[in-house]
């Protein structure tokens, strides 16, 4: 779950991410410290971008992250809660519905394309009625954010209530060595089940869930500027090498690629 910190004030007037309109953008764009946003929801379908730093959310029984360079969408009505790493810097938009935007909650890259046209938005203010121009760019937004492909930065959450606070409590310390035998007994539940359930609510077995946590906390803490090496030591890796080449057969690429800066 989102960890607790100061409430902060939303990035746009909730009446403006509730209107009811026609197809219009609303945009704004975000500088800010670390903040904690509660959970809510708003009529809009709602992008959110990472520039620097990285956004953490819970929605949908999920726990996403936004690495710099990456976007969320969250279509409307999606019950969401976020917080941002100290260093965030990135930006909002609130579109309205439509039949081309993604049914489900997607993490993707942000194109040049995308970020331009949603900074061109942001420069228009709040406002009712867009001109021919406007809802060219407008367009582009949406088609966009519809065709950009997704990406595995998602971890879905366990419903059993023995297996939330598991998942929770990795969630805060992913590098905890306990086996899963120890897990079970904690949360009172027994091995055998706990792998079963485990599988069934979240499509993952348990190693591979903690794997993945493991690494998504390994995003967080490059976003912060921390050594590869202290990553893969406070993850629990045996050695830095195992780190990396867990990072890269998952994303993609080395853990430099996603270090402080380097997009």
């Amino acid at each position: 779950m989102c960890r607790t910190e100061a409430k902060s004030l939303p990035l746009i007037d909730p009446e403006h991410a509730n209107a009811d309109g026609g197809a219009i953008a609303y945009a704004v764009s975000s500088k800010a410290h670390a903040r904690m946003t509660p959970e809510h929801s708003h009529a809009r379908g709602q992008l959110l971008a990472a520039t620097t730093g990285v956004l953490v959310l819970e929605a949908e029984q999920q726990h996403l992250l936004v690495p710099q360079g990456y976007a969320i969408w969250l279509p409307p009505f999606i019950p969401h809660a976020l917080r941002t790493s100290h260093l965030f810097n990135g930006w909002s938009a609130y579109l309205a519905p439509s039949e081309k935007l993604p049914a489900k909650t997607q993490v993707f890259p942000v194109s040049g394309l995308l970020r331009e046209a949603v900074l061109r938005a942001a420069s228009w203010g709040v406002s009712d009625q867009l001109n021919t121009a406007q809802e060219r760019v407008l367009a582009v937004i949406v088609d966009e954010v519809a065709s950009l492909p997704s990406q595995d930065f998602v971890l879905a959450m366990p419903t059993d209530r023995r297996l939330v606070k598991i998942a929770s409590t990795l969630l805060e310390n992913p590098g905890d060595p306990r086996p899963m035998q120890e897990w079970a007994t904690w949360a009172g539940i027994a091995p055998r089940s706990m792998s079963r359930h485990f599988a069934d609510e979240t499509g993952m077995s348990f190693s591979d869930w903690r794997q993945r946590a493991r690494l998504m906390r390994a995003l967080e803490l490059l976003a912060a500027g921390t050594a590869v090496t202290s990553i893969a030591l406070e993850l629990g890796y045996d050695s830095l090498s195992a780190f990396i080449a867990m990072f890269k057969r998952h994303f993609g690429v080395p853990p430099s690629q996603f270090s402080a800066g380097d997009q």
